[in-house]
């Protein structure tokens, strides 16, 4: 018997929910009824925000990220981004020299940061750097560059040449998306230009984000999963999101 469009809506949105995402084909089937007639399910559920289209299926929101001015993304997930801080601040060593890229998860990490002995920091954001240039016990090296306002960090060619004259022991990365198969995004190209060089001059790379920030990507690819040592993330991360980054060789922390 063949099912009316809210019985269809409802069995798609429980699908959608079990899954993870639908097919336009499969669902076809499963209803006998036709593609357009499934498109047309779809396109009235995405009109109502309760899924996103894409590619011949739907998934439950929009992987895509745009940008906005760091003063607004620091009251997201304040306390998720705490305790992530606060966890990252425990691998320090006495005597590590790291990268602090940008970001409103590495300022978090920059104004829970204890004092360790011999500990340098370059970093891309200016607010780091004023937060750690109080802590006499931190040699601080601000990079230099062009100033993208939104971020409050540096960015382009000048910076990226002054990273190819050192090396770091850990690179402390912020991101706008993490993709099980894209890998780490953010959304302006220059930034990601300048995270590889970032990751070229440090031994170990460790993303800080809060787990609202996987299955989302951004517009610029940082790198793939392969390149990224260890993830700290909340407890609000899916088990099966943290078995495959771990079947990946990454290392993941829920602070």
């Amino acid at each position: 018997m063949l099912l009316n469009i809210a019985e269809r809506h409802k069995l798609i949105l429980k699908k959608l929910e079990n899954d993870g995402f639908v097919e336009v084909t499969d669902l076809s089937q499963e209803f006998g009824v036709s593609l357009v007639t499934i498109r047309k399910d779809l396109k009235a559920l995405e009109e109502k925000n309760l899924l996103f289209r894409s590619h011949g299926k739907a998934i439950p929101s929009n992987p895509y990220t745009t940008e906005n001015h760091v003063n607004i993304k620091e009251k997201i997930n304040r306390k998720e981004k705490t305790r992530i801080a606060i966890a990252a601040g425990l691998i320090l060593k006495p005597n590590d020299s790291i990268i602090i890229a940008s970001g409103t998860s590495v300022i978090e990490f920059a104004k829970h940061l204890k004092p360790v002995d011999g500990l340098t920091v370059l970093t891309a954001s200016l607010n780091t750097a004023l937060i750690l240039a109080e802590n006499p016990n931190i040699d601080v090296i601000q990079l230099g560059g062009i100033v993208r306002r939104s971020s409050s960090s540096v960015i382009g060619p000048t910076s990226e040449k002054m990273l190819q004259e050192f090396t770091f022991t850990k690179l402390f990365l912020g991101v706008d998306g993490i993709d099980l198969d894209f890998g780490l995004t953010t959304t302006n190209s220059m930034e990601a230009s300048l995270n590889k060089e970032m990751i070229k001059a440090a031994q170990k790379i460790i993303v800080l984000a809060d787990s609202s920030k996987f299955g989302k990507k951004g517009f610029g690819k940082i790198c793939g999963l392969e390149d990224v040592d260890q993830i700290i993330t909340d407890k609000k991360l899916d088990k099966k999101t943290k078995d495959q980054l771990e079947e990946l060789g990454i290392d993941v922390t829920l602070a």
